[in-house]
């Protein structure tokens, strides 16, 4: 069967993608955050996943307020990024894993999770810049599954639903007769918000308390805040935490944290990467 490897917690706002256009990585404004991922890619090229999993946002690249499905999944065997308006520009495709994603998709909607499923799916900044900032350099045969989880239009699915769909997504690729070496990812936030009476808001103690709860496996710290609470503690983009949930509900059981950065600010936003080992999995 399947292995998941372990999980990966990073932000991902598109002014890192700007500064890697850039190549800003030893600027003093941009390298405290930039360092932070050295570590992060030397794991990786330890465990070698052959597939990622991310757990993403959608920024109205696919879907906007208009018809925003709340969990969506890619079930594409290429997926291309596009101009979001940001100046961002575009990155090379990414393969898929058609297969793999069906499976995904057939097991957790037998256990109850309605989804979109994107035979066709555009990719953003949500997905791509962890992409870029952990594989500088991508792995000519990495696979990608695309998850979309609406952060944007309320109202929103809790944060216990997503660390459930996590759980089933997690337990799908358990159950996958292929042995594929599976990291998930889950993308967005710390703590920020970007419009309104409350723009710059961060709260790095918060933001801890998600971290060291991720970590321990005691996420009922977070889960059992409603999703207005989490915007009142995390700003309204700061939701995007329930994305590192989702990851984290697939990794189950006991993890190591292999690794943790935390800087403030970048872009407004709290950001951080968190490495999260899962047990008894060897390099």
């Amino acid at each position: 069967m399947a292995t998941i490897v372990g999980g990966i917690g990073t932000s991902h706002v598109p002014a890192i993608a700007n500064a890697i256009t850039n190549k800003l990585y030893d600027d003093p404004y941009w390298a405290p955050f930039f360092d932070g991922y050295g570590p992060a890619r030397a794991w990786l090229a330890d465990v070698r996943p052959d597939v990622a999993i991310v757990f993403y946002n959608d920024h109205g690249l696919n879907f906007f307020l208009d018809a925003m499905p709340t969990f969506a999944v890619g079930a594409a065997d290429r997926y291309e990024s596009d101009d979001e308006g940001w100046g961002i520009g575009t990155v090379e495709p990414f393969a898929g894993d058609a297969a793999l994603s069906w499976h995904l998709i057939e097991t957790a909607m037998a256990a109850d999770f309605d989804l979109t499923t994107c035979q066709e799916m555009l990719i953003d900044h949500g997905f791509w810049v962890p992409m870029a900032l952990l594989w500088p350099e991508r792995p000519a045969d990495l696979k990608v599954v695309p998850i979309h989880v609406n952060t944007v239009q309320h109202p929103l699915a809790s944060a216990a639903r997503c660390e459930a769909l996590g759980v089933a997504i997690g337990d799908a690729v358990r159950s996958w007769p292929g042995d594929e070496r599976v990291v998930v990812f889950g993308s967005g936030g710390l703590s920020h918000q970007l419009e309104g009476r409350r723009a710059g808001f961060l709260n790095p103690d918060f933001d801890r308390v998600c971290l060291d709860a991720l970590a321990a496996g005691t996420t009922a710290t977070i889960t059992k805040h409603t999703i207005p609470e989490l915007v009142d503690l995390a700003g309204s983009q700061g939701v995007e935490v329930i994305n590192w949930l989702a990851m984290r509900g697939a990794l189950g059981g006991d993890v190591t944290e292999v690794h943790r950065n935390y800087h403030i600010p970048i872009s407004n936003t709290a950001a951080a990467v968190q490495v999260l080992a899962a047990s008894n999995v060897s390099s």
